[in-house]
C-alpha cells in the first residue's frame, strides 16, 4: 500500500483563485453532524460538483470534486459509493488505511478512491440505490429502472404499466426510488403520460407515487414528487413543487404533510430522528415557472435543511450563498465524520495505490 504523492509547494508569488462557493450554517449544524457521527454527500448538477459536507470541532468543512452533471448517489454498508454522472456511473471504495495518510495526517477517517466506471450513455439517470449487490438506476430518459451490465449500456428491469416497453423520450420523468426490505419498492414520476416529455404540461399537480411490486399507482395529484424513502416503517417523499416533506400511506394513498421548507425540496436522507433535505432555488424556466412554490421564488433558499421528525420542526440548516443554486442528491455517510474523496484534478488519483 503506497502513500499518496505530496503536492508540490506553491510559489510564494502564486495566486490562489478565490472559490466561487460560499455557505453559512446555523451554529449547531456542525455539532449535530459530529454527534450523529456522520458526514453528508451532496450533488449539484447545476454547478457540476460532488460535495462532502463534514465537521471538525463544530466547524463545517465542504470538500468539492468536479464531475460532469453529477446526480444520483448511493452508499453501500461495505463502503462502496456510486455516483451517476452525465453518461457513466463512477464507483468509489473507502480505503481507511489511505485516509490516515492523507494530509494533514490524522485528520481523515475515510477516503473514497475511484475504482471503476461504467458507461451508460446519456440516460439522464436520476436516483441510484443499492439492493444487495445490485445497483439500481432510475433511467429517466427511457422511463425504466435498470442495472449496469458489462456487456450492455444498461439492462431494463422494471417499467411503469402504462409504458410496458422502455423507449427513449422521458415520457413520465421517472425520477425517484425507495428500497424496502432489500428490494426496489416505490418510485416517483412527474406524470402518468406516454408521449415524449408529456409530463411537462401537468407537472404542477400531475405527479405520482407507484408500487414497484404491484406496478400500480398508490397516490396521484402530487406536485413534482422526488426522493421517496422507506424509513421507520413509513413511506416518505418530497413534494418539490410545494416544498413539503410528506408521508404517504401505501395502503390508502393518503398523504400527510410533515413540514414545509423554504425551497424546491429534492434530496432526502435520514439519520436517527433527523431528516436532511436538499433545497434548491428555482429558475424562471418552463420547468419551474408555474409551480405552487414559484409564488415565493424571491424567498427560496439553496442548501441542506435539518428536520426533527418527532416535532416536525426545522432545527438546523446550511445555506449556499454563492456558487450553488440547485441540489439533487443528499446522502448520509454513517460512521464517517471527516471523509476525503480523491478526484482527478491533482496527482492524488495517479499516485495512490491499494494492493492486496
Amino acid at each position: 500500500m503506497a502513500k499518496p504523492r505530496k503536492k508540490a509547494k506553491a510559489s510564494p508569488r502564486a495566486k490562489v483563485a478565490a472559490s466561487p462557493f460560499q455557505s453559512a450554517n446555523t451554529p449547531g449544524f456542525g455539532e449535530l453532524l459530529e454527534r450523529l457521527g456522520v458526514s453528508l454527500a451532496v450533488t449539484t448538477y447545476q454547478a457540476g460538483k460532488l460535495m462532502l459536507v463534514r465537521s471538525r470541532d463544530a466547524r463545517v468543512s465542504t470538500l468539492l470534486r468536479t464531475f460532469e452533471r453529477p446526480m444520483g448517489l448511493a452508499i453501500k454498508e461495505s463502503g462502496e459509493l456510486a455516483l451517476g454522472t452525465r453518461n457513466q456511473v463512477w464507483y468509489f471504495r473507502n480505503a481507511p488505511d489511505i485516509a490516515r495518510q492523507m494530509p494533514p495526517a490524522g485528520q481523515h477517517d475515510a477516503c473514497f478512491l475511484p475504482r471503476r466506471s461504467h458507461v451508460t450513455g446519456d440516460i439522464r439517470g436520476h436516483e441510484l440505490a443499492w439492493a444487495g449487490d445490485d445497483l439500481w438506476i432510475v433511467n429517466t430518459f427511457f422511463s425504466t429502472l435498470c442495472v449496469p451490465d458489462a456487456h450492455f449500456s444498461f439492462v431494463p428491469r422494471w417499467s411503469p404499466y402504462f409504458l410496458p416497453k422502455p423507449a427513449p423520450g422521458d415520457q413520465c420523468h421517472l425520477n425517484g426510488l425507495a428500497i424496502k426490505d432489500g428490494k426496489p419498492a416505490f418510485v416517483t414520476a412527474l406524470g402518468e403520460t406516454t408521449s415524449n416529455e408529456g409530463w411537462r404540461a401537468g407537472k404542477a399537480a400531475g405527479g405520482i407515487l407507484m408500487s414497484v411490486e404491484k406496478n400500480a399507482v398508490l397516490c396521484r395529484g402530487l406536485s413534482m414528487p422526488h426522493s421517496p424513502r422507506w424509513y421507520l416503517d413509513r413511506l416518505w417523499l418530497l413534494e418539490s413543487g410545494t416544498g413539503e416533506l410528506v408521508t404517504v400511506d401505501p395502503e390508502t394513498g393518503q398523504k400527510t404533510a410533515v413540514v414545509r421548507v423554504p425551497g424546491f425540496a429534492r434530496g432526502l436522507a435520514f439519520v436517527g430522528r433527523y431528516a436532511f433535505i436538499g433545497l434548491s432555488r428555482i429558475r424562471e424556466t418552463s420547468t419551474f415557472g408555474d409551480l405552487p412554490i414559484a409564488a415565493q421564488s424571491a424567498e427560496l433558499k439553496c442548501g441542506i435543511w435539518v428536520i426533527d421528525l418527532p416535532t416536525g420542526q426545522i432545527v438546523q440548516f446550511m445555506q449556499f450563498q454563492a456558487g450553488v443554486e440547485e441540489i439533487f442528491a443528499v446522502e448520509a455517510l454513517p460512521g464517517m465524520r471527516f471523509p476525503e474523496l480523491v478526484g482527478f484534478q491533482d496527482d492524488a488519483a495517479h499516485g495512490t495505490f491499494v494492493i492486496p
